[in-house]
């Protein structure tokens, strides 16, 4: 039996260093939508990198994406679910500005009510119910998000 040095695991992945920048908190109204409010304020604010928390409450039908079709086919169709009921909600993400410069947000949540629980990428939108609490913690790094000509998604590049 042979065991990798924990070293050379680090040689097959990519990275970059980075450090903190700034730190806003932003409260979030009923009705305000991720990732729309989010990428709109690192806009304004000139975020090009930076990890993002959420907690608060997702609106009844708003849409996540819980995951492809068919991670083998050619062409990569996102399934889309519709929340069923107002939801308590966390997440955590990344902005990373793509290649014409503007920053987006890549964001996974749980969402849950009741008994049962959800979880899944907030790109098709999520629409606030009553608060939403963001932290974003600026990332001064280059790294970025390029098209990956394979899948068409924009992934980041380090």
């Amino acid at each position: 039996m042979t065991t990798k040095h924990p070293s050379a695991i680090i040689l097959l992945m990519k990275y970059t260093e980075a450090k903190p920048g700034r730190i806003f908190i932003l409260r979030l109204e009923d009705m305000d939508r991720i990732p729309d409010v989010i990428e709109n304020f690192a806009n304004e604010k000139e975020i090009k990198s930076a990890t993002v928390q959420f907690l608060g409450g997702s609106k009844k039908n708003s849409k996540i994406v819980v995951g492809p079709e068919d991670c083998e086919a050619e062409t990569i169709n996102p399934i889309v679910t519709t929340l069923k009921n107002t939801s308590e909600s966390m997440g955590v993400g990344t902005i990373f500005t793509n290649e014409a410069g503007e920053p987006k947000l890549h964001m996974h949540s749980a969402f849950g009510s009741k008994k049962t629980t959800v979880t899944g990428c907030t790109r098709t939108g999520v629409n606030i119910w009553l608060i939403g609490e963001v932290i974003i913690t600026e990332l001064i790094t280059t790294a970025s998000r390029k098209i990956d000509p394979k899948s068409g998604f924009e992934l980041l590049s380090v």
